[in-house]
């Protein structure tokens, strides 16, 4: 019996067990764990329809068990991005990608009954599933000699097993799955050293043609003498000043593809440069162009694919104005778009542009075929990862158990503050022990990806306020962290998988009301701007104790208007307010941790049946957005 079989037949017999099913009803058990099994095979059949094949992850956030994570029911597109994938949420991304409007599909891609087709489907996702669905993709490709596996980054970072390890638990795991090239993100805020130990750790390649050394580093003692301990990694090229190789050549099935790394352009923004002080970061986009061209002219690649972390809208943008790509992988956006994008560039060529979602629900595969030396055809399809339908990998199980029963200690460091913000209540427990904890019982789903307010962010919005007494607390829109459902306990792990960061100190602080709105105007134009190149790719900050009316049609410092505090009080821009917030780019605050933070609050919140209720959800009013097919289900006013 195979694995999901045995997995069907035991589920089944448990159900028969407290139904009075006997020994005749055996057979007809026996049949439907089979009809179950086939099920999965043919679901995950994709035989090869070409001459090699490149599998995708992106955007796993460091989660190796499976999860739950409703996709957004708010995801505009303004510009040129208004109306086109990735920016349609529920039916009509149904509808877009020709998929069924119920079943699997729309609980893979979709929010629309998320919380039925939880509990109907099941978690996604976990490595040692992911494992048994790229060891199938492969095998139905001929063997690894004709596949490549990419990761688009921001893979270890976000939860408390990557933090407490420092990336190193998803550096294994990613060998074990046997990634073989990746870009990054939120790999590079662990610190230069960490990288390039994680690097060299790294059985793959870590590439980026657009991550520099800076020049003052670049003749600098300091550096130099990191990249010897490093055996040169850190340092790719001195001519140049790459940091890392700016691609990777792969010969698959006899022929030659060039895998070019784009890391996040923005990170030097987005995150605390002082953790990488000697790198810089950048579109580069004319680089971008000059290095396609001299792979084409000097190594005759059959193909040249981009792996980016820039997320989706700017990697249409590059693919259009960057020739000689025949298709991109990207990341940092989380998004789930089951067909890719068919992009012209600027001579006319269709270059293919893909994402694969976030928090390890999603493989992509596509094929590449060719005839008489020429690209010709390609197929793809973006594989949901059903935990049900995919048994464990045992190896990558037990790696994983293994893992967890690491116990917290005193060298661990999960901040900037080090020392400082050490947590001796955790010494000697293990990490799963500290991460099954159970907080308190959700009222409602807890969930946060959206562009604007999730009820995740209330709760961490609600916890800064009652640390520091503040009037309003404000909440990066980052678009990682898991959802939990509506009945189920809160854990740690849940906690840890919205925060973890390692610069997750918390703050108050006193603005003005003037100072408050243009923070939000500043960020709503770093989502809502017209030209790609100038987003950061991020969903709105989230704001608690405040209401406020956005109209994303605006333009820069006019977008803003009508914001109350939640007794209804104006915001005035002369008065002085108390704000608390976290994860500050530009200095270390002195506050708790927030995982520490939300953690008690959680607990001192509940009630006495456990359970945490949520008074009230800061969702912005909309303005100017009502037909905008990114919009569906808003829970908030729309005018």
């Amino acid at each position: 019996m195979s694995q999901i079989d045995r997995r069907t037949f035991l589920k089944l017999m448990g159900l028969g067990a407290f139904g009075g099913a006997t020994a005749s009803a055996l057979p007809w058990l026996m049949e439907n764990a089979k009809a179950a099994a086939k099920s999965a095979e043919e679901y995950y059949s994709f035989p090869m329809q070409g001459d090699f094949r490149i599998l995708h992850t992106t955007d796993v956030h460091g989660q190796l068990l499976p999860v739950y994570f409703r996709e957004p029911n708010v995801n505009l597109g303004v510009g040129d991005a208004y109306g086109r994938p990735p920016h349609l949420v529920g039916k009509k991304m149904l509808d877009a990608m020709g998929l069924p409007e119920e079943g699997r599909e729309a609980y893979a891609f979709t929010y629309l009954n998320f919380f039925d087709y939880a509990k109907k489907y099941g978690r996604m996702g976990g490595y040692a599933n992911i494992k048994t669905l790229v060891e199938k993709l492969r095998k139905q490709a001929g063997g690894r000699d004709n596949t490549v596996l990419l990761d688009g980054g921001d893979l270890w970072q976000g939860s408390g097993t990557s933090l407490w390890t420092r990336g190193v638990d998803m550096v294994e795991a990613s060998n074990l799955l046997g990634v073989d090239a990746m870009v990054g993100h939120w790999e590079f805020t662990y610190g230069e050293e960490e990288v390039l130990a994680n690097v060299a750790l790294f059985k793959g390649d870590f590439i980026g043609q657009n991550v520099r050394v800076k020049e003052d580093s670049l003749f600098g003692d300091d550096y130099a003498k990191m990249v010897e301990k490093f055996d040169g990694r850190g340092l790719f090229d001195e001519d140049v000043g790459y940091a890392f190789q700016p691609y990777v050549m792969k010969k698959l099935n006899g022929r030659r593809v060039a895998i070019v790394g784009q890391a996040f352009p923005r990170t030097a923004n987005a995150n605390p440069p002082e953790f990488f002080p000697d790198w810089s970061f950048g579109l580069r986009e004319d680089d971008m162009k000059d290095l396609v061209k001299k792979i084409r002219e000097d190594e005759k690649p059959d193909a040249v694919v981009l792996l980016t972390h820039n997320g989706m809208d700017v990697d249409i943008k590059m693919a259009e104005r960057v020739p000689g790509l025949n298709a991109v992988f990207g990341g940092h956006t989380h998004d789930a778009v089951p067909k890719p994008l068919e992009v012209k560039n600027v001579e006319g060529h269709t270059c293919l542009v893909t994402n694969a979602g976030c928090s390890g629900k999603y493989v992509g595969a596509m094929d590449f075929g060719f005839e008489d030396g020429k690209l010709k055809k390609t197929e793809y399809k973006l594989f949901p990862v059903f935990t049900e339908m995919l048994p464990a990998d045992k190896e990558m199980e037990a790696y994983i158990t293994q893992m967890r029963s690491k116990k917290y200690d005193d060298k661990i460091v999960e901040s900037r503050a080090k020392d400082k913000m050490f947590n001796k209540a955790r010494v000697g427990k293990s990490f799963d022990e500290i991460l099954t904890e159970k907080l308190a019982i959700a009222d409602r789903t807890l969930y946060r990806r959206g562009n604007f307010m999730g009820t995740w962010d209330q709760v961490l919005c609600n916890a800064l306020r009652e640390e520091h007494g503040a009037h309003v607390a404000m909440s990066a829109g980052v678009r990682w962290g898991t959802s939990t459902l509506k009945g189920d306990w809160i854990t740690m792990e849940d906690v840890m998988t919205q925060t973890s960061t390692t610069y997750s100190e918390t703050y108050v602080t006193e603005m003005k009301g003037s100072q408050l709105l243009n923070t939000l105007e500043q960020v709503a134009d770093n989502l809502f701007d017209p030209d790609p190149y100038l987003q950061s790719g991020g969903d709105m900050v989230r704001v608690g104790g405040m209401d406020y009316t956005i109209d994303p049609t605006k333009k820069l410092g006019e977008r803003i208007s009508d914001a109350r505090l939640d007794n209804g009080e104006k915001i005035e821009p002369d008065k002085t307010y108390k704000v608390a917030g976290w994860a500050v780019v530009n200095r270390t605050p002195e506050g708790r941790l927030m995982f520490d933070v939300v953690r008690d609050y959680i607990i001192k919140n509940k009630d006495k049946d456990n359970v945490l209720h949520l008074a009230k959800i800061n969702h912005p009013k909309l303005v100017g957005v009502k037909d905008n097919p990114g919009l569906a289900d808003y829970p908030g006013e729309i005018v």
